[in-house]
């Protein structure tokens, strides 16, 4: 089946975030999304907790080689306490928008249900502070939003999530070069190679499994009684995230000229997408069909990219 690039919503917060940071000079989220990575591998944490993004990755994995890629840098600060972090933040929103996050999703209490923390993590711009109100656009599906400052601080306090640092935020974003999307492209396979190739020490958890043996083993759990958690997290995330950025990546690779890397690629999204359906319908035998064809594509596609 030919690939045709997919547009429509998902949860890109990061992506739509930084979009939105760089104004009229963003590239396309699906090239910001390549440049960091994430749709170059698969991984099991601790053999119980699937996503569909390189063993080892987290979002702040990826930042800073995705704006070098992408001819932009910016100034990160991060921990301290509640007080200096909102000091900090009125300071710097005189400037202009503020990129901030991870922050716990579940905190966030402008979203129906929110109503504590849920171990999600999230990425919004703040664009202002008035009366202990904090002003936002949240890319959940949410602009020019407002928040109790104490849910806000809740929420960036991040206790739940399980990587970052507390009060995190970027500010000074500075455009350095003129790249074209090709040439971003181009300069983020090195890498997707590398997160490919599980390469470095990712102190993962024990019993963590990457690329082929993450799907196979994601496979093994859905066949031997997919609990109701960890249903509800592939449904709902993982699965939706997952082929989206895979699927981006299909585009960004043919458009780049790697006609091969992108048709596994393409592959890989239709593969995790095909997903969805039954194990929502609780066709798990389907689900893990698809998940071990899925498992030697990662060994392929890295192979691909090595020979250009």
């Amino acid at each position: 089946m030919t690939h045709v690039p997919y547009t429509g919503s998902g949860p890109y917060c990061y992506a739509n975030s930084f979009a939105m940071m760089f104004g009229a000079d963003a590239p396309p989220t699906a090239v910001i999304e390549i440049a960091t990575g994430s749709p170059f591998g698969m991984q099991l944490i601790g053999g119980t907790l699937p996503f569909f993004d390189p063993y080892g990755w987290t979002p702040e994995a990826g930042f800073d080689a995705a704006l070098t890629a992408l001819g932009w840098t910016s100034s990160v600060v991060s921990g301290s306490n509640a007080t200096d972090a909102l000091a900090r933040l009125r300071v710097s929103l005189a400037d202009g928008p503020v990129w901030i996050g991870p922050v716990e999703m579940g905190h966030l209490s402008h979203q129906p249900g929110k109503t504590g923390p849920i171990g999600a993590d999230h990425y919004v711009v703040v664009l202002d502070v008035v009366d202990d109100r904090v002003l936002m656009h949240d890319p959940q599906g949410y602009p020019y939003t407002s928040l109790p400052l104490s849910d806000f601080v809740a929420a960036w306090r991040a206790e739940t999530i399980d990587y970052g640092t507390p009060y995190t935020m970027r500010t000074g974003f500075s455009q350095f070069a003129k790249v074209s999307d090709i040439e971003a492209i181009k300069a983020s396979i090195p890498t997707a190679i590398q997160w490919l190739s599980m390469c470095g020490d990712h102190n993962m958890p024990a019993g963590s499994l990457g690329n082929g043996e993450a799907a196979e083993g994601l496979a093994a759990l859905i066949e031997n009684g997919c609990g109701e958690e960890l249903r509800g997290h592939l449904i709902h995330f993982a699965i939706r995230v997952g082929a989206r950025r895979v699927a981006d990546a299909a585009t960004c690779l043919a458009r780049a000229g790697y006609t091969e890397a992108s048709r596994i690629a393409a592959e890989q999204a239709q593969l995790i997408g095909s997903t969805q359906h039954p194990l929502v319908v609780g066709d798990d035998a389907a689900a893990a069909a698809a998940l071990r064809t899925l498992a030697p594509t990662y060994d392929r596609l890295r192979s691909t990219l090595r020979t250009g």
